[in-house]
């Protein structure tokens, strides 16, 4: 209701973001997913931006 120019252009279609999941299964230690997490590459992605 606040944006109806986007239901127009949506409709019917998902809007997506670029974005992480994660999910892990077995023994999976608080330490490992620090780790997992810390290592990340958090370089900006350049190519990503929002028009509007």
């Amino acid at each position: 209701m606040e944006f109806p120019h986007l239901k127009k252009q949506f409709w019917g279609r998902h809007m997506w973001a670029r974005g992480y999941f994660c999910c892990s299964s077995g023994n999976v230690t608080d330490e490992i997913v620090a780790q997992y997490i810390a290592n990340q590459n958090t370089t900006p992605d350049e190519d990503f931006r929002v028009d509007g």
